[in-house]
């Protein structure tokens, strides 16, 4: 419509100059004209153009999982309209992306739980299927109680943490800002495993002045160190020692957890954090996401830990709990 108006507006001009008897100011007049007719109808053009490659730029997107070059345009409305469905498609596809990542990796949580639950299961049914023989001694009865209670304890403390790994992987863990004694959640790490260390004639001690205090999530900082205390004590001969202690300073509040045992192999060291990574000397019955969920649980309070180790000397686990802690 615009463009029949323009010739119309030309075709009137030039009969305009007709009966005026071709003067000079009518003839430029129509060139005027004709020159605006023109570049109006080359910029619609283009416009027009542009407005094909965008509309051809979207279809392309439906078809192509990668994101296709596209002609920059650096002026006026198209410009804009351009950035805009550009930043768009991006938002989109990094969504996209996203989602995917999810999918991927709740399969594989649900493959790993999958075969972690499975050996403790298989045993559970071996033992129920010998607990229904009628000829069986009460010796051997209560022996399979006993281990059928102990895999099903191992079960719920598997579950009990993979749920615990997926609320963090989520950020639908709550975690609490507390005013805690630091000696006082040590020694509560450490409670858990006393009689472990004893029937393991590994000696286990708590050194960190009572005056030091901490900000963090008391349940959750207690079961991160616990893991580690539990890592080191299993990883120690008889006779061994594991030494827990603390020190404070103006930055950052120190946890030292250190065993003289059989040490971890250097090709082994950068792996012990990630989850379900297993090295070389670990039992049968380790999971492989004790420490992982320990290093998570220190990093969600603004905390970091590293590890050192010799194979024959030992390890030294160092946790770096930050003043300023984020939650």
């Amino acid at each position: 419509m615009e463009i029949v108006m323009q010739w119309i507006v030309l075709g009137f001009s030039a009969y305009m100059v007709i009966l005026s008897g071709g003067s000079h100011t009518a003839f430029l007049g129509l060139l005027c004209c004709a020159a605006l007719c023109f570049f109006s109808i080359r910029a619609r053009y283009r416009r027009e153009k542009k407005l094909e490659e965008l509309i051809l730029y979207l279809m392309k997107l439906q078809d192509n999982p990668e994101l296709p070059e596209m002609t920059k345009y650096s002026e006026g409305q198209l410009g804009v309209l351009q950035s805009e469905l550009y930043k768009l498609v991006v938002q989109n596809q990094e969504k996209s992306a996203g989602a995917l990542k999810e999918k991927e990796y709740l399969a594989q949580m649900l493959s790993d739980i999958s075969h972690q639950i499975k050996t403790p299961l298989t045993s559970i049914t071996i033992m129920t299927d010998l607990l229904k023989n009628p000829n069986l001694d009460e010796e051997k009865r209560a022996e399979f109680i006993d281990k059928i209670d102990s895999q099903v304890n191992r079960i719920t403390w598997l579950i009990r943490n993979l749920l615990t790994l997926s609320q963090m992987d989520a950020n639908m863990l709550k975690l609490k800002k507390q005013d805690v004694p630091l000696r006082e959640l040590l020694l509560k790490s450490c409670q858990p495993f006393e009689i472990l260390a004893e029937l393991k004639e590994v000696e286990l001690s708590v050194e960190a002045d009572v005056d030091i205090r901490l900000i963090c999530d008391e349940h959750w900082t207690a079961e991160a160190v616990s893991n580690i205390v539990k890592n080191c004590i299993e990883h120690t001969q008889p006779g061994g020692k594991v030494w827990v202690f603390a020190n404070q300073n103006n930055l950052a509040t120190n946890i030292v957890i250190r065993d003289n045992g059989e040490g971890i192999a250097r090709e082994h060291l950068p792996y012990i954090f990630d989850r379900f990574y297993k090295a070389g000397n670990q039992s049968g019955d380790s999971v492989g996401i004790g420490l992982a969920m320990s290093r998570q649980m220190i990093l969600l309070q603004n905390g970091t830990v590293s590890v050192s180790s010799e194979e024959g000397v030992g390890t030294e686990f160092h946790i770096k709990m930050y003043s300023e802690v984020v939650i």
